[in-house]
């Protein structure tokens, strides 16, 4: 039987295993990247001004700043797409699904800045959150709705197995408890 309020199907459950491993794969790979200590003669100090590392990488030019703002977008896009992927749910709002997706995704650029704090030769830059962030959204909002709606077709099409609820099916609720009557005493 499966939890209400998700849709049944053999599709759904490998794409949660899928995604599921994935993230994991994923986030390990981020944390070996950023989390490996540098062999640098100076380190730049920590940049805590909002806007200020993305307005100096436009101040070198497009071509320049490319670059720099691309890997910060990048980096974490893929939980953008792979966290949604996990939970699995496909009958959900969108605007729910995107707050959800994005503050995950702040929230774990943010445990990497301070996780950086302590590793030799890097330094907490804002601006990485705000584009790892503005990433994770992105992908989000490029993959996710359609990706959605394709399996809710797919789940729809499908010939359900015996046994298995899906969101439109009725839950069977069991016995209603009784309360044996007990008297008051004086």
């Amino acid at each position: 039987m499966q939890r209400q309020g998700s849709v049944g199907g053999s599709a759904v459950n490998r794409i949660r295993v899928t995604g599921g491993v994935l993230l994991v794969a994923h986030l390990a790979l981020v944390a070996w990247l950023m989390l490996r200590p540098l062999d640098v003669p100076w380190v730049m100090p920590a940049n805590l001004r909002p806007l200020a590392g993305i307005r100096a990488d436009l101040a070198r030019g497009w071509p320049g700043a490319a670059r720099p703002l691309g890997e910060g977008l990048a980096l974490l896009a893929p939980l953008g797409v792979l966290l949604p992927m996990a939970n699995g749910r496909l009958a959900v709002s969108r605007l729910a699904s995107l707050f959800r997706t994005a503050a995950a995704g702040a929230l774990i650029s943010l445990g990497i800045a301070l996780l950086q704090t302590g590793v030799p030769g890097r330094v907490v830059d804002v601006d990485s959150l705000l584009l790892n962030t503005v990433g994770v959204a992105l992908a989000h909002l490029a993959v996710v709705p359609a990706g959605r709606a394709w399996l809710r077709r797919r789940v729809e099409c499908e010939p359900r197995a015996a046994g298995t609820l899906t969101v439109q099916d009725d839950l069977p609720q069991g016995r209603t408890p009784t309360i044996p009557r007990v008297g008051i005493a004086p």
